[in-house]
């Protein structure tokens, strides 16, 4: 499973991104709003960071302002994704700007059928809402599900990309069901080490070892 990291923050991608746990970044504009920072500026060091995919999000409703805002955002450097609301106008501007050789993520999908016409549209991920179905009492985990079954009875190429990732267990299970991608933000990533069992058998090693009175170094 590819790890993107949801955020703006150029110093906590650096990190994540030092350890290998970065295979691309998601933003949208309430990022670029907590960060504080002109959205070419920071998107741009961002790139310069990560090799793979950094989504940046057009703010347009119409296709053809989408389209101009992608074509613009694409020129920030060659790997951005540029990142389109599941609207009818954002699949007609998926099939231009897939058609132009870009890379496409389709966000804000909350049905199975959804991620069928964004497929079917060229999208190269799709990005399928896991947290906020959960928010009105529905199984976020079951969409993926769908979608994984449907792309893979017809051989779609795009990417199931896990989003609203919240908890270590929405991370387990969209690996388990096979997602190729999940987006969360940083302390949802640092957490995947964390055990409690982990902590506890550390301490009592500690505390063994020390009784020996003996040092490594």
């Amino acid at each position: 499973m590819k790890f993107f990291v949801d955020t703006a923050d150029v110093q906590a991608i650096a990190e994540l991104n030092d350890l290998g746990m970065v295979d691309g970044v998601t933003t949208n504009p309430s990022l670029i709003l907590k960060s504080g920072r002109d959205i070419v500026e920071v998107t741009k060091e961002i790139c310069d960071i990560v090799s793979g995919p950094v989504s940046a999000e057009v703010v347009a409703t119409k296709a053809e302002d989408m389209i101009a805002e992608g074509r613009r955002l694409a020129e920030i450097a060659p790997n951005i994704a540029i990142k389109l609301p599941l609207t009818w106008d954002g699949l007609k501007a998926c099939k231009v700007l897939t058609g132009e050789g870009r890379m496409v993520n389709v966000t804000l999908c909350f049905s199975a059928n959804q991620a069928l016409v964004a497929a079917k549209a060229g999208a190269s991920f799709i990005s399928p809402f896991i947290g906020r179905l959960d928010d009105i009492n529905l199984d976020g985990m079951e969409l993926i599900r769908d979608i994984r079954q449907i792309y893979d009875n017809y051989g779609f190429e795009t990417e199931i990309l896990a989003a609203s990732i919240r908890t270590v267990n929405h991370a387990a299970q969209a690996a388990l069901i096979g997602a190729d991608v999940m987006t969360a933000p940083p302390e949802v990533i640092r957490k995947l080490a964390s055990h409690p069992l982990t902590d506890a058998g550390l301490a009592q090693f500690l505390k063994d070892w020390e009784k020996t009175g003996q040092k490594i170094l």
